[in-house]
């Protein structure tokens, strides 16, 4: 049944997203399917994590109006910047950054953006799932080609990050922080992740995949699923539309990526510290060997590796995906 009512379940939610009551009857006659189908489209979407208010005698309709992604009023709201872009809008992918990189590999060109409604299984950092919520997340990855080779991406990550940031923070009185190296945070909890993903040649052609994964809307079955603190921008009184929102967050990257082109990291460092949600904090480095490091946050090099301040105050610099940093609760 779910790969018969599949293909009209997207287009059913969008004919919903007014949030007003549809019958059943209506809903068949105008998509050509059965009330049955109808009504196993709409169960399949209450799996994926949204919820469906359905009422006898008044047919179903969405809890709350739900603004779904378009690439015609993302490229309105990047104005000029649109050019840059290919903007592409999936219904429901395993995983943007997957579906990315093989687009890449396959010849897509710099500036090439895939987002999406629904992730099957989302790619979070050191191997973990990225849990994506139908109609209550931003979930995208994009491209970038690189002429200077593996070795200028050094920083890349946390420039996202910092992008990112500033783009929340165009709408939100609670201010986005960040936590090296690619988390977005608002009062120490989770609100956005990044997933950096390259590959090239150390010093000649090199591209990246850029994923981001963003809370717009959480309930509490999601949260209880995720093995951290998080926040969503609900809860933060954030209500600008996820297409608005989509574009600030490109138009903010795409001023970063100018200038992390011309200079590298560097440029971008002392603005990423003014955000450094665990400066001065006492924290706690695990290592992929297993070993663990205690100190004191001291900012990010011009590299964006970690300064670990230690108990002879000496600076430490730390680097690679495989290290959690953790507030050091001991202390």
């Amino acid at each position: 049944m779910y790969a018969r009512t599949h293909h009209v379940l997207f287009p059913l939610l969008r004919r919903l997203s007014d949030g007003r009551f549809h019958s059943g009857q209506t809903l068949a006659r105008e998509f050509s399917l059965s009330r049955s189908s109808i009504f196993n489209a709409l169960a399949q979407a209450e799996t994926m994590g949204l919820t469906i208010h359905a009422v006898r005698g008044r047919g179903y309709r969405l809890p709350e109006p739900v603004e779904w992604l378009d690439s015609d009023a993302v490229a309105h709201h990047l104005g000029t910047v649109s050019g840059a872009y290919t903007i592409h809008v999936l219904d429901s992918v395993d995983s943007t950054n997957t579906a990315l990189m093989a687009a890449a590999l396959d010849g897509a060109a710099d500036g090439t953006l895939f987002c999406t409604e629904h992730q099957l299984a989302g790619k979070g950092r050191r191997g973990r799932q990225w849990h994506s919520v139908l109609g209550g997340g931003l979930t995208f990855s994009v491209l970038w080609r690189f002429e200077n080779g593996l070795q200028s991406l050094s920083g890349l990550s946390l420039a996202v990050g910092l992008a990112i940031a500033r783009a929340v923070n165009r709408h939100s009185r609670h201010p986005a922080r960040l936590k090296w190296p690619n988390d977005v945070l608002v009062d120490y909890r989770k609100l956005a992740g990044i997933l950096v993903e390259v590959q090239g040649d150390m010093h000649g052609t090199a591209f990246a995949v850029v994923g981001i994964g963003l809370n717009v809307r959480l309930n509490e079955a999601q949260r209880d699923a995720v093995d951290q603190a998080v926040v969503d921008l609900a809860e933060m009184g954030v209500t600008v539309g996820r297409n608005r929102l989509l574009a600030d967050c490109m138009l903010e990257l795409h001023a970063m990526l100018t200038l992390f082109r011309q200079h590298g990291f560097a440029a971008l460092r002392e603005d990423w510290l003014a955000l450094d949600a665990y400066a001065g904090r006492a924290v706690s480095l695990h290592l992929p060997d297993a070993r663990s490091v205690q100190g004191m946050a001291a900012g990010v090099d011009e590299s964006g590796a970690f300064l670990l301040r230690d108990a002879q105050a000496a600076l430490r610099p730390y680097s690679g995906g495989e290290i959690s940093l953790r507030l050091d609760a001991a202390r």
